[in-house]
């Protein structure tokens, strides 16, 4: 009998752990179209760590795109293991279903015929004296029978105390089954959240490309117009007062070429808003006007759109065209790197441009090298209420 209920429970048993392999990885096995499943951690710190290296080398077109491609390449990896971990998981929670429904079933069985071999052990042990001492071949016999009895008992009771032990341990499996169907749903959900973001770094890399034709001249342009309007909105250039000015006064002109416009890609307005010193998003402060853009809708993910909505009247003259929105959500924006961009471009057939706040006035410029070599020149209006209004690309007068 304790060899049967042995080869019962033998089955119930849990898998071990089997050890993992160890892989040397390279740099070249994460670029491969497809990456073995036990790799893919090794990429993902090996893409992560060059996209840093990227990061801090000088900013060319060509590392640019290949930014882009590890970080396409990292979420396609993340997709490939949050894949694996799901399809882990519910290999797991099959496993755990029918261990439980087998366990439990199998586990009430034997305590069935266990009780059962109880109750007939004790019912063999009250048999009377002299069937004892007939049945037996001795004295010595009649100990040893006792002693298979008072064992056997004991043994029955360690077995059911074992399986009652196992069926509570198995009943704690449920559990683990709920945590690990909430842990499926919350990897589903990341899945989800990971695709979608391999589709937007797809579509920025694409319209990044669209932007800079794939042309290292036009993007060394670019970021040089860029860094030279960053350095302009967190402080730099030497200023000069003017004079007091009202809103609506002529404050100066877009700068032309001939005027010597560096850090600029052509005849332009760059508006920014600052108060306290920190950069504001111009569509919180200029009123709700006419306005078209010199792109098409399809290029709107490229430059951006704007959504004026506050009571401040414009620095230009109708008809005006945008030629670049705020912040960080078009891919044009990248150039400017985590802050965005910082203002809104326009331009208009009037160049004259206008104080949009009374104020003091003054005269800035800024030194530009590298693709847009020249002076960057502008103007800021500071009003009373701790708010500045930036103009770049114009002469001030």
């Amino acid at each position: 009998m304790r060899r049967f209920l042995f080869l019962i429970i033998l089955p119930l048993i849990f898998f071990a752990l089997s050890p993992q392999k160890v892989f040397s990885t390279e740099l070249s096995d994460c670029e491969k179209e497809n990456i073995p499943q036990d790799k893919v951690g090794d990429c993902l710190t090996i893409l992560s760590n060059k996209v840093g290296e990227l990061g801090n080398q000088k900013k060319t077109l060509s590392n640019q795109i290949a930014q882009f491609n590890n970080q396409i390449q990292i979420t396609q990896l993340k997709i490939a293991n949050a894949e694996v971990t799901l399809s882990k998981l519910e290999d797991e929670i099959n496993v755990l279903g029918f261990r439980i429904g087998y366990v439990n079933d199998s586990i009430d069985k034997l305590e069935t015929l266990v009780k059962e071999r109880i109750v007939a052990t004790y019912q063999e042990s009250f048999v009377s004296n002299l069937e004892l001492v007939l049945s037996s071949n001795g004295f010595s016999d009649i100990i040893l029978r006792l002693q298979y009895l008072k064992q056997v008992q004991e043994n029955d009771k360690r077995i059911l105390a074992s399986l009652q032990q196992t069926k509570s341990n198995y009943a704690n499996q449920k559990d683990e089954r709920e945590e690990k169907q909430a842990e499926i749903e919350a990897t589903k959900q990341q899945l989800l959240g990971l695709k979608s973001n391999l589709d937007q770094q797809k579509i920025e890399k694409q319209a990044f490309l669209q932007v800079t034709q794939n042309d290292e001249a036009k993007y060394q342009r670019l970021l040089a117009q860029a860094q030279a309007e960053l350095a302009v909105a967190f402080g730099g250039g030497t200023e000069t007062f003017l004079r007091n000015v009202n809103a609506g006064d002529s404050i100066g002109s877009i700068a032309v070429r001939s005027a010597s416009p560096g850090c600029s890609s052509g005849a332009h307005l760059h508006f920014e808003v600052h108060k306290n010193g920190s950069i504001q998003d111009p569509n919180n402060f200029l009123s709700s006007h006419s306005f078209s853009y010199s792109y098409s809708p399809d290029q709107y993910s490229v430059y951006g759109t704007i959504n004026p909505h506050g009571d401040l009247p414009w620095p230009l003259s109708d008809p005006i065209l945008i030629n670049q929105g705020f912040g960080t959500s078009h891919s044009y924006a990248s150039f400017y790197g985590s802050s965005g961009h910082t203002g809104i471009d326009m331009e208009s057939s009037d160049y004259t441009v206008k104080a949009v706040k009374s104020g003091k006035l003054y005269a800035g410029a800024f030194s530009c090298g590298g693709a847009y070599p020249g002076t960057l020149y502008y103007s800021r209006v500071k009003s009373d209420d701790s708010i500045d209004t930036l103009y770049l690309h114009m002469i001030p007068r």
